[in-house]
């Protein structure tokens, strides 16, 4: 009798105990979100923004998933499946990319804490659906029993459904961001998170090219197919539960919680092994000699240039920007030749350009990626010269990743367009505008320099609360780079390929003077550089 009463104590004491745990870990993250806000204009006006934001994606998706119930039932089904798969997918993805910017993701901040693995796993649980985008994706799941309810049993299937969903959602999602947690510290993991992602993007842009160039059957039995598929994944098996609403129904409710159960019991055990697997991202690794060290120029040029070239290896958000331009170049090239009829040196020649706009916005924070140790760069600065010298070998570094590319992808684009001899056009074109961009950019970084936030996330692009500055450096940046070459890629882009010719030399004029110009600001700048691009992040 006794032992029965300890049991009973102790079990409720455990219950009481992960109450106590679900509670604290909500308050925590509510205050973490109230002290990041606390003092910063910039932050609060992009929370505000991001409550707004969740209240219009909730209300708009409950509407639109609402308005299918005018719809017929098969199309309601098929699209609500799709829509419950598309919502799972996000939430897979999403918290991968704010790994290292939300506190409550990583399980080695959570390492100290004196809990069980499953009082963590319930707080965390319980902290990933506080906030407005989780209650918005439950608002908007709602939707699908207004939806896709056919009768009193669908509308009673239909609440613990959408309910399960967003679990699986939930449970899911941290499960994977756990077992990824280890890897996602690391350099190596960051950048296969970064093409990824990037590879994730790509997809998205699969349906609107397909539209674009025509649907290859009927649109009906194109998602007939695509749900069929997918009506046997978890949000699948939840939409059909609720389009059902019979026994089969409640079967398919039942397989759903089983699946939920299993997932957050992987959960557990990736969790057990993330509180206790030696950090790899603090394990030191082999320092090697540049492979191009004999190709460089000596001096401080060169040094500058061998320094940028690693950064480029090395660094997961320099990576990030060259995979970027690249992909969305080559989306464009796609999407414009399935939206327009006719062939042309537009066709070509614009996405060219905009590939070496983006890879020329690289320069427009240049300091901010040395961070706190630009001041041994600043001490080695004795004359304007000096930091003319250090920007001419950031911009030869840039060109020389730049530059392969740019011919790679006018081949590329010239070849699909139907007329090879394009290519050259393209090409001089595109390194006239890295030229530009180079120019320009060199003035932004020493007027509005900002800080890098720390390496774990590539996706991460200032400092807290330099937002506002890091939007102002790349909106001008941006802007003056567009205006400076219209004179150049307008005249190729209607048709005088011939005019590519001055596209060179006028990049690297523009590339010239503007570091002659930002050099003497700069120097006597270097102190407000400095503190800019050296804020704690």
């Amino acid at each position: 009798m006794t032992q029965s009463i300890d049991m009973t104590t102790a079990t409720g004491a455990g219950a009481m105990g992960t109450r106590a745990t679900v509670t604290l870990f909500v308050r925590l993250k509510l205050r973490l979100i109230r002290g990041n806000l606390r003092g910063d204009l910039a932050k609060q006006l992009g929370f505000v923004f991001s409550c707004l934001a969740a209240g219009v994606v909730a209300v708009l998706g409950f509407v639109l998933f609402a308005v299918l119930r005018l719809a017929p039932a098969d199309i309601a089904r098929d699209v609500g499946i799709v829509v419950f798969t598309v919502v799972a997918v996000g939430w897979i993805f999403v918290p991968l990319m704010a790994f290292g910017l939300d506190e409550t993701l990583d399980p080695a901040r959570l390492t100290l804490f004196p809990l069980t693995t499953r009082q963590l796993v319930a707080g965390m649980f319980a902290a990933s659906a506080a906030g407005p985008w989780p209650v918005a994706s439950l608002v908007m799941l709602s939707g699908g029993v207004v939806a896709l309810a056919s009768g009193p049993g669908g509308v009673l299937i239909g609440l613990p459904a959408v309910l399960l969903q967003f679990a699986f959602c939930l449970v899911v999602s941290r499960a994977v961001t756990t077992a990824l947690s280890g890897a996602l510290r690391s350099r190596r993991g960051r950048d296969l998170l970064t093409v990824g992602v990037v590879f994730f993007i790509v997809l998205t842009q699969i349906p609107g090219l397909i539209i674009n160039r025509g649907l290859p059957g009927d649109p009906r039995e194109l998602l007939a197919a695509t749900a069929g598929v997918l009506r046997w994944s978890p949000p699948g098996v939840a939409a059909h539960a609720i389009a059902d609403g019979g026994l089969a129904g409640v079967a398919e409710i039942v397989v759903l919680a089983v699946v939920v159960a299993v997932l957050a019991w992987l959960w557990i055990v990736a969790l057990r092994r993330a509180l206790v697997t030696p950090d790899s991202s603090y394990q030191g690794g082999a320092v090697r000699r540049s492979r191009m060290g004999s190709f460089l120029p000596g001096g401080m040029l060169g040094a500058v240039v061998a320094k940028e070239l690693k950064y480029a290896r090395r660094e997961p958000r320099g990576r990030m920007n060259w995979l970027v331009a690249v992909v969305v170049s080559a989306i464009l090239m796609f999407s414009l030749r399935g939206r327009l009829d006719a062939d042309g040196p537009a066709l070509v020649i614009g996405p060219v350009a905009l590939a070496a706009l983006m890879m020329g916005m690289q320069a427009a924070n240049s300091f901010g990626i040395d961070g706190r140790s630009l001041w041994m760069n600043a001490v080695a600065f004795a004359t304007v010269r000096d930091v003319r010298t250090d920007l001419a070998g950031r911009h030869l570094a840039y060109a020389i990743v730049a530059l392969p590319l740019l011919a790679v992808l006018s081949v590329f684009a010239a070849v699909t367009g139907g007329d090879p001899w394009l290519a050259v056009a393209a090409t001089a074109t595109g390194w006239g505008v890295m030229g530009v961009a180079l120019g320009v950019g060199a003035m932004v970084s020493v007027l509005l320099p900002y800080t890098f936030p720390e390496r774990l996330n590539a996706f991460s692009g200032a400092a807290p609360g330099q937002g506002g500055q890091a939007f102002a450096a790349t909106f001008a940046a941006m802007t003056g780079t567009t205006v400076l070459v219209l004179p150049v890629v307008v005249p190729v882009m209607f048709g005088f390929s011939v005019w590519a010719v001055v596209a060179v030399p006028y990049g690297l004029a523009v590339a010239w003077g503007g570091r002659r110009l930002a050099a003497s600001i700069g120097y006597r700048r270097i102190p407000d550089i400095l503190a800019a691009v050296s804020r704690p992040t």
